[in-house]
């Protein structure tokens, strides 16, 4: 018995065996929404947008889906809220989101050199922070990329893998899907 309960837990697969029940993941994902994957240049012909159900897949292993390219791009020191959706890739389940909640967006302080992005989540004391009460301060690197491409007002889709995700992403290897709109505050 505890066998068979300890083959259904992360703790008794390598690493390598963990990577690769993500890329399965994501490819079932993909297949399962019928989604068409581009490459980076036919993205640049399409000026950095996408069609329906087209998703580029970036160098770091990102698919972005745009729905709405918005206005400017973001500036480093720029504070951006958003709404989201985020769903586990391989559950197909709703895990976290800020859209059901009409009086609250999460926020971000965002930061670009010339070489890197990050970025931390705050909160004002009127505001419920899901991110950053879930997942800690720091802000996925999956949801930063879009930034590269789209501004204010942006909407976006982004199949983010564990290595580009949050902390617990991270730990546990798993891939997660979002619906994202940013708004330079």
């Amino acid at each position: 018995m505890g066998f068979a309960f300890q083959s259904c837990t992360n703790s008794g697969k390598t690493y390598a065996e963990l990577q690769a029940n993500e890329e399965k993941a994501i490819k079932d994902f993909i297949s399962k929404n019928n989604i068409e994957v581009i490459n980076t240049d036919k993205f640049k012909e399409q000026d950095s947008t996408t069609t329906t159900n087209q998703y580029v897949l970036l160098s770091d292993g990102v698919y972005l889906h745009v729905d709405k390219k918005g206005g400017n791009l973001a500036k480093s020191n720029d504070v951006i809220l958003t709404r989201f959706l985020e769903v586990s890739v391989a559950s197909g389940d709703s895990t976290l989101s800020n859209y059901y909640d009409n009086t609250s967006v999460d926020q971000f302080l965002y930061q670009k050199t010339s070489t890197s992005s990050y970025g931390v989540f705050t909160s004002e004391q009127s505001q419920k922070t899901y991110m950053l009460s879930a997942y800690g301060s720091a802000v996925p690197e999956g949801w930063l990329i879009p930034l590269q491409y789209v501004g204010d007002g942006a909407k976006v889709k982004v199949i983010v893998p564990s290595g580009q995700g949050h902390t617990i992403a991270q730990q546990t290897v798993t891939p997660y899907f979002y619906e994202i709109e940013y708004k330079i505050y």
